[in-house]
C-alpha cells in the first residue's frame, strides 16, 4: 500500500493532523517531541464511485462507499518532529529520517502561525517566520541524502569505471534503502548533465546537487500551512500558492480532529472533506459544543473545508500521480467470486497497463494474461492499454 509520511518540526500540529486524518490516538501536547516513536495509521481519500454511473449498490470490500463517494484508504506515518542540524543526529534526527525510507511522498506540516520557535518551543504567535521553517526541512533531507551517497563513494565510482558497469545501477544498490529506483537515478543524472562514465570526476557538490534532485524525484512534498485558524483571513490569502515549487495548503487540523471525534460519537453527520456537516440533537450539545461547532462553521463558510482532506488527496492524486481503478470478475454484473458488487478500489500510477493492474490483484493473474475488458464500454483491451481513472476492468487469465 501506498505510504505518505507527515514531516516537520515538533509541535506544529504533526499530531492533530495525523489524529485528525487517521483517528488513531497520537498523543497530542504543547511541547517538543510529543511523538517519540513514529506513528501508522489509515487516513483516506475520496474518488467518484463507479455506482452511480453504473446504476448499481456497490458492497465494498477493501474501502467504503458514501453517497457515491468512495473513501479508499492510505497509511500515514507521523514521524518525531525534525529540527535543524537533524542530518547530523541533533534532536531525533536519526531516528525521525530512518522512519522516512520508504515513504512515497512527504506532508510537510507547518505552523503558519509562526507560533513556535525553530526548535519548536512555543513561542508568541507571528514571532517566528515560518517561511524558513518551510525551506529548512527540505534541506535537511537533502543533507541526509547526500550523506548516504557520499559514504564510500571514492570506492563505488572507481570500481565501476574500472567494471566499464552503469553508476546508476551501483547507487540504486547503495542506497536503495531509501526507495529510490534505478530509473530515478538515471533520470536525475541526466538532467543534471553529469558524465555517468567518469563518477570519479564528480565534484561534492556535483553529488549534493544529485541528493537534492534524488529527494525531489522519491520523496516529493507538499506543505500544510496548519493552524491558519489563528490568522486573520487576509492573512491566509496572501500565502503564496507555492515555495521552492511546493505547494502550499492553509489547514486547520483541530478543526477537522474535532468533527472527526463529534461525528465518531454520533453528534454529527460529515464527511471528510466537505464543506459542511449536520447536527443530529442541537439540544444535545453543551453551551462550549455549539460555540466550537459555530467557529468550524465559519472556517468552512470561508475557506471551504478544514483542507487535511485536500492535503492528503493532494499528495495522493496530484504529487504522486495516482489514480484509481475497480477490478471485478464479472464484467456484466461488475462483481467478484462472491458477488460483491464494485468490491475493491486499487490505487495504481497513471500510465498504468490493463497488465500491471492483473500483476497488482494477484501475481497468477499477471503471469497468466490474456486480454482485460472495459466494463463501461465493454471493449476488449490489450495487455499495454492504459487505465484511466475510474475504469472498471475485468482481467480474463489462462488458468
Amino acid at each position: 500500500m501506498m505510504e505518505i509520511g507527515l514531516v516537520g518540526k515538533p509541535n506544529v500540529g504533526k499530531s492533530t493532523f495525523f489524529e485528525a486524518s487517521t483517528l488513531a490516538g497520537a498523543e497530542i501536547a504543547n511541547y517538543p517531541f510529543t511523538t517519540i516513536k513514529a506513528n501508522m495509521g489509515m487516513a483516506a481519500i475520496r474518488g467518484r464511485c463507479p455506482c452511480t454511473d453504473l446504476d448499481v449498490i456497490c458492497s465494498p470490500k477493501n474501502s467504503t462507499c458514501r453517497g457515491g463517494t468512495r473513501i479508499i484508504p492510505i497509511e500515514l506515518l507521523d514521524v518525531a518532529g525534525l529540527v535543524p542540524g537533524a542530518h547530523s543526529g541533533k534532536g531525533l534526527g536519526n531516528q525521525f529520517l530512518d522512519d522516512l525510507r520508504q515513504a512515497n511522498a512527504l506532508i510537510h506540516v507547518v505552523d503558519i502561525s509562526g507560533s513556535t520557535d525553530e526548535e519548536g518551543n512555543p513561542v508568541d504567535r507571528g514571532s517566528h517566520d515560518p517561511m524558513g521553517d518551510m525551506e529548512f526541512l527540505e534541506r535537511e533531507i537533502d543533507f541526509w541524502f547526500d550523506n548516504i551517497i557520499s559514504r564510500d563513494w571514492t570506492k563505488l565510482s572507481r570500481t565501476t569505471e574500472s567494471m566499464h558497469g552503469k553508476i546508476e545501477v551501483g547507487l540504486s544498490e547503495k542506497i536503495s534503502g531509501l526507495g529510490i529506483n534505478v530509473h530515478q537515478i538515471f533520470d536525475s543524472i541526466i538532467e543534471l548533465g553529469l558524465d555517468r562514465d567518469k563518477p570519479t570526476k564528480w565534484s561534492e557538490e556535483d553529488l549534493f546537487s544529485l541528493a537534492s534532485t534524488l529527494r525531489k524525484r522519491a520523496k516529493p512534498m507538499i506543505i500544510a500551512a496548519n493552524k491558519a485558524d489563528r490568522l486573520d483571513e487576509n492573512d491566509v490569502k496572501k500565502l503564496p500558492e507555492k515555495v521552492n515549487n511546493i505547494s502550499i495548503i492553509p489547514t486547520f487540523a483541530e478543526a477537522e480532529l474535532a468533527l472527526k471525534r463529534a461525528e465518531h460519537a454520533g453528534m454529527l453527520d460529515y464527511l471528510p472533506g466537505e464543506g459542511e456537516f449536520k447536527i443530529k440533537d442541537p439540544s444535545s450539545l453543551s453551551q462550549a459544543q455549539t460555540k466550537g461547532l459555530d467557529r468550524i462553521e465559519a472556517i468552512l463558510n470561508t475557506y471551504g473545508s478544514t483542507n487535511v482532506q485536500k492535503v492528503l488527496e493532494s499528495a495522493t492524486y496530484d504529487l504522486l500521480n495516482l489514480i484509481v481503478v475497480y477490478p471485478v470478475e464479472d464484467e456484466h454484473k461488475y462483481t467478484d467470486h462472491d458477488g460483491r458488487i464494485l468490491p475493491d478500489a486499487h490505487l495504481v500510477p497513471q500510465g498504468s497497463s490493463a497488465k500491471e493492474l492483473a500483476y497488482k490483484v494477484h501475481t497468477d493473474l499477471g503471469d497468466h494474461f490474456i486480454k482485460a475488458v472495459d466494463c463501461r464500454t465493454d471493449m476488449t483491451i490489450g495487455h499495454d492499454h492504459q487505465l484511466k481513472n475510474g475504469d472498471v476492468i475485468k482481467i480474463h487469465a489462462n488458468r
